[in-house]
């Protein structure tokens, strides 16, 4: 099974000089080029040129070269690692060079064969393409040259690629394949359904744009706490079993990006299973297709070669920037930047490099920072469209340890931080975000999108929010110290209203249909009622209420149960709840008033 880089003539040919492990060194490759794309050994095992010095060519490889033998001949191709991109890409499931694993599967069965090569693109399926162009037009980069219908729910855009422009003299419409013209320019050139570009350089844009509305998540703690913006980026650290592939999952589904690239990066195998088995079961809230019409997975387990690891983050980016090419809101989820480091560290150790901290490559900071750069919205080239990459990168920092290089990194060039906890996950408290721990860079640049959408009460909220929580804290080291009865009956109520809103509003159930999403309207009217109900029983302590007498109100046992209603509900029955709670918090305090008189 061979694809269209295997069919290439060799540009240079030379031979196998020593192997270690996933690095072969060859001879004989004078005129070879940095990050060429080369054929190793008489199995034809895909690589990358890394280093150059003289004739020698370090070669990563990305697949096992158990059986490789020294002598054995190396071919060039003349081209980087270039990502396929057209139709056909929403639905697949590509290893960490996109190499498409159905094909991989028919052809070798469930264990990947060295030297295999596909098509990232299958070149029999035909499109209909529906130009929007016609003879006599003048078209340049990024233009749209007409559309196909992908998906039930998604219509992709065909784009003239970067560098290419002229005048229209042929246009081809219909039934067409991702290798056949759909228009031919004056000057001979034709531009088919699909376009190759280069993994690890950024697609060109007309400008970058600032961030002036919310990656909005449907998951309460990160869109009222710590949002981020469309075209923002997020660290997502995490020890084992804090959750982060269920988060990363939940923000697929749920999350207001058009396409999702899910990149599986070097983590547990039976982790990935489960992953290609649910994607293609989940329905999409948006059609109630399935998901998978508008999700790309990368997938590169721990036991596949370290060098695809280190590529996979780069396709998937790359297949995120074409759909923001088109003006469509692409999130990419990494899962995890630490194993990616980790091949990192690992290909830096066999080109014997100094090592840095924890033998991390010294250059580990400006690789992440690189990456994270590709993110941001945009004008798209040569046409009125906008696009935005959203980059959400999980890292497992060993032991939980923040400490250590790749998560200080990440949190450098990132805008936002949702630190998970292993003891909040202990306690089966999820998302496990801790809430003192993370932070967000984006409240200033989104307050003017909520002031216009959910009105100048949202930064109130959010003020009174975390002035509850920071209180709680405080109580909690008195509690530690003296016991919750010496507490004053204020203080009492605060924490017990504190754990109210952690319980019920900081807290979500992604396996339920109800709580696993939260529209920002619900967001905001569960709020209100949580927060007028400790500001309301305060003020009826003050007046001489007893507080077991104000815990045991009925109401109070809905407020738990909030998220529970249903979102066509819940305008409804939320106001309802605020007028009962109203009057039974009155009524108590007028009781207690004339019991002082």
């Amino acid at each position: 099974m061979k694809n269209e880089m295997q069919e290439k003539t060799p540009t240079v040919r030379g031979a196998i000089a020593r192997i270690t492990g996933p690095m072969v060194i060859a001879r004989g490759m004078r005129g070879a080029r940095m990050y060429e794309v080369v054929r190793v050994g008489q199995a034809g095992l895909t690589g990358e040129i890394i280093r150059l010095d003289g004739e020698q060519a370090y070669i990563q490889t990305y697949e096992d070269t158990s059986a490789l033998c020294v002598g054995e001949p190396v071919a060039g191709t003349g081209e980087s690692l270039l990502v396929s991109l057209g139709p056909g890409l929403l639905g697949s499931v590509f290893d960490g060079i996109q190499r498409p694993l159905a094909a991989l599967q028919r052809a070798s069965g469930d264990f990947i064969g060295r030297g295999l090569g596909a098509d990232a693109l299958p070149r029999e399926k035909r499109w209909a393409f529906q130009p929007s162009v016609k003879p006599g037009d003048a078209v340049g980069p990024g233009d749209i040259l007409g559309t196909v219908p992908e998906t039930p729910g998604f219509t992709h855009r065909i784009l003239v690629p970067p560098g290419k422009e002229g005048t229209v003299r042929e246009v081809h419409a219909g039934e067409r394949t991702v290798e056949e013209p759909v228009v031919v320019l004056a000057d001979g050139t034709a531009l088919s359904l699909a376009q190759k570009w280069p993994a690890k350089v950024a697609r060109p844009v007309r400008r970058k744009l600032g961030f002036t509305q919310p990656f909005v998540t449907g998951q309460r703690i990160l869109d009222t706490l710590f949002p981020i913006a469309l075209g923002g980026t997020a660290c997502l650290p995490g020890g084992f079993g804090t959750g982060k592939t269920v988060l990363e999952q939940s923000l697929a589904k749920f999350s207001t990006a058009d396409v999702i690239v899910y990149v599986g990066c070097g983590e547990r195998g039976n982790e990935m299973t489960d992953v290609l088995t649910e994607f293609p079961e989940l329905a999409d809230p948006r059609t109630g297709g399935p998901l998978m019409d508008r999700t790309v997975l990368v997938v590169n387990t721990s036991n596949m070669p370290v060098a695809a690891r280190e590529a996979s983050i780069y396709v998937g980016v790359t297949i995120a920037e074409y759909f923001r090419d088109m003006g469509y809101a692409a999130a990419v989820m990494v899962d995890s930047s630490s194993r990616w480091a980790e091949a990192l560290r690992e290909i830096s150790s066999r080109l014997e490099e100094m090592p840095g901290e924890e033998g991390y490559p010294t250059y580990l900071a400006s690789r992440l920072a690189s990456f994270y750069e590709r993110s941001g919205s945009a004008e798209c080239l040569g046409s009125d469209l906008t696009g935005s990459i959203t980059i959400i990168g999980a890292v497992s920092p060993p032991g939980g340890d923040y400490s250590e290089p790749v998560t200080q990194s990440t949190m450098r060039f990132t805008g936002a931080l949702w630190a998970l906890d292993s003891s909040l996950a202990h306690r089966r408290h999820y998302p496990a975000v801790n809430w003192h721990r993370s932070f967000t860079l984006y409240h200033e640049a989104l307050a003017g999108w909520y002031r216009e959408k959910l009105g100048p009460g949202w930064a109130r909220l959010r003020e009174r929010l975390v002035a509850l929580l920071g209180k709680e804290a405080e109580l909690q080291e008195v509690v530690q110290l003296v016991g919750p009865d010496a507490l004053q009956a204020g203080d009492r109520f605060l924490l017990e209203c504190s754990r109210l809103v952690r319980d019920a509003f900081l807290q979500q159930n992604a396996m339920s249909e109800v709580d696993a999403s939260c529209s920002l309207a619900k967001q905001q009217g569960m709020l209100e009622l949580m927060l007028d109900f400790h500001e309301r029983g305060a003020g009826a302590l003050g007046r001489g209420a007893a507080l077991d007498k104000l815990l045991a109100l009925p109401e109070r046992e809905e407020l738990g149960r909030l998220r529970e209603i249903p979102e066509a509900e819940f305008a409804e029955r939320g106001r309802a709840l605020g007028e009962r709670l109203t009057a039974a918090l009155a009524a108590l305090g007028g009781r207690a008033e004339e019991a002082g008189a």
